[in-house]
């Protein structure tokens, strides 16, 4: 027990020794701890007072660098406000100057103005005095002649009005044979370089077609029973086919190309076939129009990419197509049509216009005469509703519409397009009149020339392109010769129609004859 009772008390002993032992431990680090803090602290504080004082240094640094440009930059600014006041000053100096001299201007012009005020009373005054001689002049002059002042003025406004009327003849005269000669120099000109520069065909087409055959057996074949077979092809075809006593050959005749074409292609096919019958007729005429449709399509197409010519309307590449089997007085229309194209760029290009422009109007120029319907329209209107109906160019429109004179040009295109259309139609070879409208216009020529007063005889020469007038040299003086000249050309050219140009001339001569016996 007692054993018991020391062991307790050592480990007691032993406890409270190590606690104390801890216990003190504890108190030396913790005194050491507080020291080391407090030095620390010590060193921290001195580094504070270092960077401090860096910082107050650089912020004066700062501040005097600020200070500095501040004080530049105020300085910058003063002066050039005091340039700019400089300037002002100077402004005002000169606005200051200008107004004393509009002042005195003012006061000048105040001056000129009551002399003038003055000089005009004056002047009113000696028109007054002026009015009343001059009153008195003309009761003088009236007492004297014993005419009034009216009837004075009218006889020397009449006398006025016959020698203006003299000098404005001769003055016309002599300007127009000067703008004729420049004109002409120059229209001559442009027109041959064109007409060198164009191929072209002379006149070739006509209304009848001729269709050979083998042997005169066909012509029976052709005929059939009562004539049945040749009844059906005239009334598919629409022409009229005349089999006669010529050997060897079939007359077709038709105003339009395009059916001679249909009946002469299906003759062919029925002779080569061999079978020669209304039914079969029939059908070789409906393959033949199909044909000849996409003929009509392709010609169209080939003369586009021949002229150079895009972007048209399939529609009026049909009607192109169609022109190849139309004609004007023998003239091939979608040859002339090509010739007015080429003719047409080639002008436009030595006149500094668009010659794409003018090739497409040319070339677009005679559609009326082509269309599916027959309105009562004139072709060149009908030719022009047509294109703008498929969205041609509006002076594409108008040159279409105006190279007959049916309306208003609006472009340099239209006038030239009239110009190249005459020139294709009236070059030698181009087409062929019928005799008779031919001796019309001739008779037409002097029986117009015959109904002016003076006018003796009358001659149509040069196949209509010169007229010669005659007129009695005892009436018809040399200025009235002129003016005769002058509107026979202007009714002619109102009134009939012809192609290229017709020259007047007017011929007055004196004769005196005596016999010596």
């Amino acid at each position: 027990m007692i054993m018991e009772i020391s062991i307790a008390i050592v480990i007691a002993v032993a406890i409270i020794s190590l606690a104390a032992g801890i216990l003190l431990s504890r108190n030396i680090m913790r005194n050491m701890l507080l020291r080391k803090s407090q030095q620390i602290l010590k060193d921290a504080q001195a580094e504070a007072e270092v960077i401090k004082k860096e910082k107050i240094l650089q912020a004066k640094e700062k501040f005097l660098q600020l200070k500095s440009e501040h004080e530049k930059y105020v300085a910058e600014k003063n002066n050039a406000l005091s340039i700019q006041e400089n300037r002002i000053k100077q402004r005002e100096s000169a606005l200051q100057q200008k107004y004393d001299d509009f002042q005195k201007k003012q006061n000048e012009v105040e001056l000129i103005r009551e002399n003038l005020n003055k000089q005009l009373q004056i002047v009113n005054r000696k028109q007054e005095e002026v009015e009343k001689i001059h009153a008195k002049q003309l009761q003088q002059l009236e007492t004297i002649s014993g005419l009034s002042v009216d009837e004075a003025k009218k006889q020397l406004m009449e006398t006025l009005k016959a020698e203006a009327q003299t000098d404005a003849h001769a003055f016309l005269k002599e300007y127009l044979e000067e703008a004729k000669l420049t004109a002409n120099m120059e229209a001559k000109k442009v027109i041959i370089n064109t007409l060198q520069r164009t191929a072209s065909e002379v006149a070739a087409e006509n209304s009848v077609s001729v269709f050979p055959i083998e042997n005169d057996e066909l012509k029976g074949r052709i005929i059939g029973r009562e004539g049945r077979n040749i009844r059906a092809l005239e009334a598919l075809t629409g022409v009229e086919i005349v089999v006669d006593d010529t050997p060897e050959a079939i007359v077709i005749s038709g105003f339009d190309p395009v059916r001679r074409e249909i009946a002469r292609l299906s003759l062919h096919k029925l002779i080569t076939d061999g079978r020669i019958h209304p039914a079969r007729i029939e059908e070789v005429v409906g393959k033949v129009k199909k044909q000849i449709d996409q003929e009509i399509v392709e010609a169209g197409k080939r003369t586009c990419i021949d002229i150079g010519i895009h972007n048209v309307h399939p529609e009026l590449i049909r009607l192109i197509g169609k022109m190849k089997y139309r004609s004007s007085y023998g003239q091939n229309l979608l040859q002339h049509s090509k010739e007015v194209a080429n003719l047409a760029a080639t002008m436009a290009a030595e006149l500094g216009l668009n010659p794409k422009t003018a090739k497409r109007a040319g070339l677009l120029h005679d559609i009326g005469k082509v269309p599916d319907n027959e309105p009562e329209l004139p072709h060149a209107v009908l030719g022009m509703k047509l294109a703008e109906n498929y969205k041609e160019n509006a002076e594409i429109c108008n040159a279409i519409g105006s190279h007959h004179d049916e309306m208003e040009m609006k472009s340099l295109i239209s006038p030239l397009i009239q110009v190249c259309d005459s020139v294709s139609g009236a070059r030698p070879g181009a087409r062929r009149e019928v005799v008779e409208s031919y001796i019309k216009r001739l008779k037409d020529l002097e029986e117009l020339a015959l109904s002016y007063p003076g006018v003796v005889k009358t001659y149509a020469i040069q196949a209509g392109r010169e007229l010669r007038v005659i007129v009695g040299s005892d009436k018809i003086s040399d200025k009235e010769a002129e003016q005769i000249s002058l509107d026979l050309s202007k009714k002619i050219q109102n009134e009939m129609t012809y192609p290229g140009q017709i020259k007047i001339t007017v011929i007055r001569e004196s004769r005196a004859v005596s016999f010596a016996k």
